[in-house]
């Protein structure tokens, strides 16, 4: 394959999976917005918003939540985005001052596809914690689920499936260091997520967003206690 064959064909494929990500997001903003329809919700906060503007599925699920009146954000990245009315930059993991709890608490806080990246499982933890801390009435948590049969950010097929040493190994085999650090990719099961929540002060529900008939992303509803 010549060299703009080859590019022709990766922005092709990714295209192609960019289509399928815009509509798989729009399914969850649909869920979220039959959740909170009838309830009282003045402010949403997505967690992990992306700097990223180019593609249509970039931000897209609080930008496509209906009926609110003002929109904030936390990340790591410099969000530039004229969308927020407020915007934080800073990682869901750490420690928050009473002030930035009170500036950026919301009734709706989101956090997609965000916290498999954010380190291992003390992180992740700490990240839930934090999201129930800036919630007023409800969160709303996806990440894609370990045991689809295909890893959504490698797409590759089922290695994900052996034990996690097992399988950064073979990422670093394969020459994707960076995936292979538990920094940048900790992907999560259903029972993994419960073990995380069932400590909190919550009461949650699980759904699944299907791709191919099989369950691809784990969906988690809570509210406070």
């Amino acid at each position: 394959m010549h060299k703009n064959q080859e590019t022709i064909y990766a922005t092709n494929h990714y295209n192609f999976f960019d289509k399928i990500v815009l509509k798989k997001r729009l399914e969850i903003s649909n869920i979220i917005n039959n959740i909170i329809k009838g309830l009282q919700i003045h402010d949403a906060l997505d967690i992990g918003t992306t700097s990223d503007d180019k593609n249509a599925s970039s931000n897209i699920i609080i930008k496509n939540i209906k009926n609110i009146d003002k929109f904030k954000c936390i990340s790591d990245q410099m969000v530039n985005s004229d969308f927020f009315n407020k915007k934080l930059k800073k990682s869901i993991t750490e420690e928050f001052s009473e002030n930035e709890l009170y500036e950026f608490s919301s009734d709706l806080v989101i956090s997609n596809a965000t916290i498999e990246h954010v380190g291992g499982e003390l992180k992740q933890k700490k990240m839930i914690e934090n999201i129930i801390k800036l919630t007023k009435k409800i969160f709303i948590i996806t990440t894609p689920n370990r045991f689809y049969p295909i890893e959504l950010h490698t797409k590759i097929p089922l290695i994900h499936w052996f034990p996690k040493s097992t399988y950064r190994k073979i990422l670093k085999f394969l020459g994707l260091s960076f995936y292979a650090n538990e920094e940048n990719l900790n992907l999560l099961s259903a029972d993994e997520l419960k073990k995380m929540l069932n400590n909190q002060k919550i009461t949650y529900e699980i759904k699944f967003l299907k791709l191919f008939f099989l369950k691809s992303n784990i969906i988690i509803i809570g509210k406070k206690i």
